[in-house]
């Protein structure tokens, strides 16, 4: 009986929304690839999906080529490589912008936005990098901007964030947000394969672009956790004040001495408040040495996990696949039919859970005030009292060893491998450097931090 009820009030519900404006939702897209693709398909394929699927217009689609095949069937009229016309065209509700990149993506969004149209977006580059003139421009303009396909595919991050736990004091958000360097990662610690080999064999897979820097140089995923912190902490985040490095200097010598220490190495973006009154913020991406019982050790492959700390509630983790055409159209649908409902509902206010509220920026604590544990590894000459000198070289800079190890030995060099208890980063940057100075050490190999 009460799934009855259930089912009678959602239909009334449903009634009450289109009911409010019968005419149905025009998009413009931007963009034809793989998420547009994925995206066209999805609203195509209406049958066992929501409701409001039946309100949406595919009214217009921008598109760099007429002559391209297609994996969609849409009409010859509704295809146009104009994509201005699109933005500027006063029959468009939403326009959906698919393409990628910064230009003209951004133009294209602002004429939008200037038009009074409502945005959806999967541009993280974008929104990390121009989002305060684009939300302050959405603002003044009463307009919507909806993101939940910039971050994480499929994972539902942003909404979650905006609304169930907004009335949480959020500490901390950490996470694996880039498929292609969790895929290069895993693949190194389960088949003891080198970086260069296993990023080759990924470029043919179509799991790294033929340029992988955005990923495998951490930032795509300062791109993500600078979204990720704005939306968290409630502040704008200044996107060239986030700290970035990539997995390029990962070995597999390293990761078989972190699992020997009880840990995996992930590329995390971490966003998390340094103090007990809230002051200092930390953001940045880097590799780490995660813990085996961690929530976000056991994440492996191309998936994706967010894991957020808050106060009422704890911590949740949010995973799932973190790319892919159906993962980033079922994210850019959601916004989609959030829009939709929005605009049935013939409302003048808006919505305070989907605008972007937040004006100032946030204060970004630099990297050499973080305060975290280190794992080093140094390639010394083999010579007496090399790890006494270590030892009295970090001691002088507030440097606590947890662990000092000489595991073996690089032909006539001796290999040293040091865990630290929790330290200020400058200080033992400064301890790092005169070690370095230091005629008995060969290199220094491998610099990472302990979560």
């Amino acid at each position: 009986m009460l799934c009855l009820q259930l089912f009678y009030c959602s239909i009334f519900l449903y009634k009450f929304i289109v009911g409010a404006k019968s005419v149905t939702v025009k998009l413009g897209i931007l963009g034809l690839g793989t998420v547009g693709t994925g995206t066209v398909q999805l609203l195509q394929e209406k049958v066992g999906r929501h409701p409001l699927l039946q309100e949406i217009e595919i009214y217009r689609v921008g598109v760099r080529s007429l002559t391209k095949p297609r994996a969609v069937e849409l009409s010859p009229d509704v295809i146009t490589t104009d994509l201005e016309a699109i933005v500027n065209d006063p029959a468009v509700d939403i326009v959906v912008e698919l393409m990628g990149g910064i230009e003209p993506a951004r133009t294209l969004i602002l004429t939008a936005i200037n038009n009074r149209k409502h945005v959806v977006t999967a541009n993280k580059a974008v929104i990390s990098r121009f989002g305060a003139e684009i939300f302050t421009a959405a603002n003044q303009a009463g307009v919507y901007v909806m993101l939940e396909a910039a971050v994480g595919g499929g994972i539902p991050v942003v909404q979650p964030l905006k609304q169930s736990l907004s009335v949480n004091r959020i500490n901390a958000i950490m996470g694996i947000v880039n498929g292609t360097t969790n895929y290069i990662l895993t693949r190194m610690q389960t088949e003891g394969s080198d970086f260069d080999d296993v990023l080759a064999d990924a470029q043919r897979l179509g799991y790294a672009e033929a340029d992988p820097t955005a990923d495998v140089d951490g930032l795509d995923a300062g791109d993500k956790i600078a979204i990720l912190a704005s939306l968290g902490f409630d502040g704008r985040i200044n996107r060239e004040d986030v700290h970035c490095e990539g997995i390029r200097k990962v070995t597999k010598t390293d990761i078989t001495y972190a699992a020997k220490l009880g840990f995996v190495i992930k590329l995390l973006g971490i966003a998390q408040h340094l103090d007990t009154d809230n002051s200092q913020l930390s953001v940045r991406v880097h590799p780490t040495l995660v813990p085996q019982n961690h929530p976000l050790a056991s994440i492996n492959g191309v998936y994706n996990a967010i894991l957020v700390e808050g106060e009422p509630i704890g911590q949740v983790m949010l995973f799932g696949p973190g790319a892919g055409a159906g993962a980033t159209a079922s994210a850019v649908s959601s916004d989609i039919l959030s829009l939709v409902a929005t605009l049935k509902t013939n409302t003048n206010k808006p919505n305070p859970l989907l605008t972007c509220r937040h004006q100032h920026y946030s204060q970004i604590t630099p990297i050499s005030e973080l305060v975290t544990r280190f794992y080093t590894r140094f390639l010394s000459k083999d010579q007496a009292g090399v790890i006494g000198k270590l030892g009295t070289c970090f001691g002088n800079y507030g440097v606590s060893l947890e662990s000092v190890v000489q595991t073996g030995f690089q032909g006539e060099l001796a290999e040293i491998v040091v865990v630290t208890h929790d330290v200020r980063e400058g200080d033992f940057r400064q301890a790092l450097a005169e070690i370095q100075a230091m005629e008995s050490i060969d290199s220094i190999p491998s610099v990472l931090r302990v979560l």
